[in-house]
């Protein structure tokens, strides 16, 4: 039986953007314009979003978020605390769901991150998020937030971890996939991107296509400079 929390995120053909709209951000960026157009399917365990800056891969986080009635600054859908609204509306987007399964959900992303510890340092008052390394933190409100079965959004996780809590990272989100919870991941690390049975999709100005971490420009370019420095710092004087 498909216990998946999210089964897809799907256009609602009654109420699809306006023509006019096309033209206009957040649809000019391929991958947003794809997701709008063709939904995306959730798959069972951990989904892995890579490309580079600009490609659109924090956009789909924030619409994915919106879709799923989650805060978009981070959080759950009880979450009250906004800054600078500034992520895309919903765009006739619907969520398919499995009968009886979780509903819980939660974003992280890491520019809004800060907020997020203040709002969660006032209304609980046992964490001091705000006292720990950001790195620290981040693990700290993942684990705490992220225990059971459910739908968690995890935008750029690896901004403030090194190799060690990436490795961190890493072990908590199979052990949450290991329990039947969906994760949803936008990164830049080989290490986050390497979590094993992972569905990968990587980001560009083609939209939103499927991938193989072996083949990742990602991948292929720590593995050359890791391997000789020296051959792209010397373009760089």
């Amino acid at each position: 039986m498909d216990q998946r929390p999210i089964r897809r995120i799907k256009p609602d053909r009654t109420a699809l953007p306006p023509a006019e709209q096309r033209s206009r951000w957040p649809l000019t960026v391929p991958a947003v314009a794809q997701l709008v157009d063709e939904g995306l399917e959730l798959p069972a365990g951990a989904l892995v979003l890579v490309g580079e800056n600009g490609s659109g891969k924090s956009t789909v986080m924030e619409l994915l978020a919106v879709t799923l009635g989650l805060n978009p600054e981070g959080g759950s859908a009880n979450v009250r605390h906004r800054t600078r609204a500034s992520e895309p509306e919903s765009l006739g987007l619907v969520v398919e769901r499995s009968p009886g399964a979780s509903r819980w959900g939660y974003f992280l992303r890491d520019e809004t991150l800060h907020g997020l510890y203040s709002y969660l340092e006032s209304v609980g008052g046992d964490r001091t998020f705000h006292e720990l390394s950001h790195g620290e933190a981040f693990l700290e409100v993942l684990t705490s937030r992220a225990t059971g079965k459910g739908v968690y959004l995890l935008d750029e996780p690896d901004a403030g971890l090194s190799f060690g809590g990436s490795l961190a990272l890493v072990s908590h989100l199979l052990a949450l996939v290991d329990r039947g919870a969906q994760v949803v991941i936008a990164t830049h690390s080989p290490v986050v991107a390497a979590l094993p049975g992972a569905t990968l999709l990587e980001v560009g100005e083609w939209g939103l296509r499927p991938a193989v971490w072996s083949d990742l420009e990602l991948t292929e370019s720590w593995r050359q400079f890791l391997a000789g420095p020296e051959a792209y710092l010397r373009h760089l004087r």
